[in-house]
């Protein structure tokens, strides 16, 4: 039994623990701020990295929402469509992620090529 146990923390690790690690990491990548967790542990995979970029737009733009919303308090009806547009665009980005897909969200996915990293 000892051995069996050793073989699989010896490195041979199977594709499927890493495809849930990424799976895992990429819907984080969604999450606000949770970004900042695949960023720094699972950047260099490229589906992780990937969604870690497009959960970065997203961010920017609830960053951007919040502080429209602390400067503009009267707007706040334009605020809550902002935030349901976030929701809904995490939604999307974090159904691609459970089907192993590398999708651009709709509207604002372009901008991730500004993040190089």
């Amino acid at each position: 039994m000892n051995e069996n146990n050793n073989a699989s923390v010896g490195g041979n690790v199977n594709s499927p623990s890493k495809k849930e690690n990424n799976v895992l990491m990429g819907v984080l990548a969604y999450l606000g701020i949770l970004v900042l967790i695949p960023f720094f542990v699972a950047k260099n995979e490229p589906f992780v990295k990937f969604h870690v970029k497009q959960g970065l737009v997203l961010f920017v733009i609830e960053i951007a929402v919040y502080l429209l919303f602390s400067m503009f308090w009267s707007f706040w009806m334009l605020v809550q469509l902002l935030d349901l547009a976030v929701i809904v665009l995490s939604i999307i980005g974090i159904i691609n992620v459970v089907q192993a897909k590398e999708k651009e969200l709709p509207l604002v996915g372009q901008f991730s090529k500004y993040f190089t990293f």
